[in-house]
């Protein structure tokens, strides 16, 4: 197994800079083994029936971008990541020869570099982040060249920590979860907090070898009975279902759970979970999120899927559209 397997090829024209409106009018591609239609999301109520259990990631995207200067000038871009006390947290800094003891000013926010480990640097700020965090910009996706709002944010969103939005989930709107709930499919909510590691790209090219981002979980008792006792089990995004098979034992029973998930799937995992469907969005070439859904389809079957998928001009990535894979 071989990293460059896992590429194909994507015209830059493809990528989706902007959302669809209405939300759920966004294209979905049903994939049943070699059978493939070409539907709306709105049509995914079509393939769920009564008594089925749809997992979903509710971590909610921090606004968490800042923009500014070095007190030197030099124009500086702050992504937080993780608080360390209440005026204290790490951080990604976007700016020329960042050094330790520099200072920021981010609009009426004042900051100073205190350490660095890696790319990764402590930052002390000047007011409480409870005053700072969520009122700045959403942390962009590399490959959206231009400033994203609440597009990037779920209807569901309920739990403040991510790094990045669980996208598959950002195709669903008010009157399509409720048009779920009228059909009698039931709804379990998991936490998965996205890290920045979703966009760095797979460096092993023997794949095996790469490490994730630790990214911090939780199930609670309550959803983790409405997955174990699901007749059948559906789940929205490869984070969900990270979740899910962080949490999950030998016997396939998801534990109720609060911790750091390292798990990195790739082909030639075995799932734990009976999952009859997954729904995800078109992923980047030789990502983890690609590895991913290959171990869950198997790469033939998604290779062939993404090549009609750019002939038939679907939207890819975090603001493109979707695919239902049927077990």
């Amino acid at each position: 197994m071989n990293l460059d397997d896992f590429n194909y090829h994507l015209p830059q024209e493809r990528i989706a800079q902007t959302a669809v409106t209405p939300r759920s009018y966004s294209r979905l591609m049903v994939v049943q083994g070699d059978s493939v239609l070409h539907k709306r999301f709105y049509n995914i109520v079509d393939h769920l029936q009564k008594g089925d259990v749809l997992v979903m990631n509710r971590t909610r995207v921090m606004k968490n971008k800042l923009v500014g200067h070095k007190v030197s000038g030099a124009q500086a871009e702050m992504i937080i990541m993780q608080p360390i006390n209440e005026n204290t947290v790490t951080a990604r800094i976007q700016c020329s020869k960042v050094r330790i003891g520099n200072e920021f000013v981010f609009g009426v926010i004042h900051a100073r570099v205190i350490d660095q480990q890696n790319d990764i640097f402590f930052v002390q700020l000047d007011q409480p982040l409870a005053a700072v965090i969520d009122h700045n910009l959403y942390p962009n996706p590399p490959y959206i060249k231009r400033t994203v709002g609440d597009e990037y944010q779920t209807v569901y969103a309920s739990a403040p920590g991510s790094l990045a939005a669980p996208t598959s989930g950002l195709h669903y709107t008010t009157n399509l979860l409720q048009a779920l709930q009228r059909k009698g499919v039931k709804t379990a909510f998991v936490t998965l907090h996205i890290g920045f590691g979703t966009f760095l790209p797979v460096r092993d090219p023997g794949i095996v070898h790469h490490k994730m981002e630790p990214e911090y979980y939780i199930i609670d008792e309550e959803n983790a009975a409405l997955i174990n006792n699901a007749p059948r089990l559906f789940v929205t995004g490869t984070t969900a279902l990270k979740a899910i098979e962080s949490a999950a034992q030998a016997n396939g029973r998801v534990e109720a759970k609060q911790e750091f998930s390292e798990l990195f799937i790739y082909p030639g995992y075995e799932f734990k979970n009976p999952v009859s469907g997954l729904i995800t969005n078109f992923h980047l070439p030789k990502s983890t999120l690609l590895l991913l859904v290959s171990a869950f389809y198997g790469w033939e079957r998604i290779h062939a899927a993404y090549e009609q998928a750019v002939q038939k001009k679907y939207r890819f990535f975090s603001l493109g559209d979707a695919m239902l894979l049927l077990k």
